[in-house]
């Protein structure tokens, strides 16, 4: 919006006041008071205890009274032409603020910041930034059937997750973490080959069965009189073994002979 510069010697808030109602821009200031409220937080603290909106910017040229008329207003700012600041054209990154130009503020921009043709008079070689882009719609030119068909398709990415190996379980990350495990592996091989064969040899020598025998009449003759040799041993427990046989065998026969004259007394008796 932009009011004519005599707005610029404008002296009382009241004078402000009627200039804003005039044209439209008091409804901002309405708005901007009626927001004010209590920060939450440790900021009440801080000297920061309250917040309210933005209202209207009012940009001039000279300062012939307006910074004194405008800067009671609740939510209005002012800034000089030549200082103007992006935090108070665009707050928090938002564009589209509203903006009071006074006519001499305005006309001032030309010569201030230049055009798309003509470099600024105030700025050694300063020219405003020009878009590199005709169309800012960048989705629907890479959609557009001029440029798609002639693009490659789009390829694949293979899908790829490192494998994380636990050195405790498997040797390779082992050594990597400790070239000397290659060594103390293959020296604890060694060490369990030997003690595997020794073991071999040992029971290989328990489990001959002259060495066996040998053993047994070692056994048995400790079980005998002292004087007695372990092949002697042996041969008394043959002879014991084979005299129970036999004492088993006739006593099996005469139980047998038992149950068959049994069986015939019955038989005579019925």
């Amino acid at each position: 919006l932009v009011v004519p510069s005599s707005v610029e010697s404008i002296s009382t808030t009241k004078a402000a006041i009627g200039v804003l109602q005039a044209v439209g821009a008091y409804q901002d200031v309405e708005k901007a008071a009626s927001s004010k409220k209590l920060r939450a937080g440790k900021g009440k603290m801080r000297n920061r205890r309250f917040v309210a909106r933005k209202g209207p910017l009012v940009v001039y040229a000279n300062d012939d009274g307006i910074q004194q008329a405008f800067r009671n207003l609740p939510g209005v700012e002012l800034c000089q032409v030549d200082r103007l600041n992006l935090l108070q054209l665009a707050p928090g990154g938002h564009v589209g603020r509203f903006i009071i130009w006074t006519k001499a503020a305005f006309e001032r921009l030309d010569s201030l910041y230049g055009s798309y043709t003509t470099p600024s008079t105030e700025k050694a070689g300063y020219t405003l930034p020009r878009q590199i882009m005709t169309n800012a719609d960048l989705a629907r030119v890479i959609n557009s059937d001029a440029v798609q068909e002639k693009v490659n398709a789009a390829k694949p990415v293979p899908k790829y997750s490192a494998h994380k190996k636990n050195p405790l379980k498997n040797l390779g990350a082992l050594v990597k973490l400790n070239p000397y495990a290659l060594v103390l592996r293959r020296s604890e091989l060694r060490a369990q080959a030997q003690r595997a064969s020794k073991k071999a040899a040992i029971l290989a020598k328990k489990r001959n069965p002259a060495h066996k025998a040998a053993s047994r009449g070692f056994y048995l003759s400790l079980l005998e009189d002292e004087h007695v040799t372990p092949a002697r041993a042996v041969e008394l427990v043959a002879e014991r073994a084979a005299a129970v046989a036999l004492a088993k065998k006739e006593k099996m026969a005469a139980r047998a002979a038992f149950m068959e004259a049994e069986a015939a007394r019955r038989a005579a008796s019925a």
